[in-house]
């Protein structure tokens, strides 16, 4: 990471950042050029600080596909704060904070899939969490756990100069 100074490497910051997050962008791999999916997403966080994040969707189509293939993504999230024009020193910068890594990629199954979905995916958001959803689609709905293997944390903070 180029600005050391930008680099969040405390774990419940870096956590804060995910919990302000709707959107989780993956990068699949796709022959020459990579492919990136937003999803949403729910995560959990144990005592050994190791990070998943759950997405779901059809089993069918590019994205489970390529999941399918190959069993590695990279993920990111971000929330823009606010774009600065710093006129006294003609300089301007987008102020964010990010996420950014690599996971592997687990599908599950039977009541672990189940589980995940009601005690994971459906707990993430106020209005899901009591939802009664349409559990007969739970067999054609694709759940995929992400391990995260290495992440790093980025704040532009609103303040100072972009460089």
């Amino acid at each position: 990471m180029r600005r050391k100074d930008h680099e969040v490497t405390d774990f419940n910051i870096m956590i804060s950042i995910i919990d302000e997050c709707d959107i989780i962008r993956i990068g699949l791999a796709d022959g020459d050029f990579p492919y990136i999916v937003p999803l949403n997403f729910a995560y959990t966080a144990d005592e050994n600080q190791q990070i998943r994040f759950y997405i779901h969707g059809a089993m069918a189509g590019r994205k489970y596909e390529l999941m399918q293939k190959n069993l590695k993504c990279s993920f990111e999230l971000d929330i823009p704060l606010e774009m600065d024009c710093i006129y006294d020193k003609k300089d301007v910068t987008m102020r964010y904070k990010s996420v950014m890594g690599t996971a592997s990629i687990r599908f599950l199954d039977g009541e672990e899939k189940q589980s995940a979905i009601d005690n994971i995916i459906m707990n993430r958001y106020d209005e899901t969490r009591n939802f009664e959803y349409n559990k007969s689609v739970v067999k054609h709905t694709a759940v995929a756990e992400l391990t995260v293997i290495d992440w790093t944390a980025k704040i532009n903070p609103i303040k100072g100069g972009a460089d």
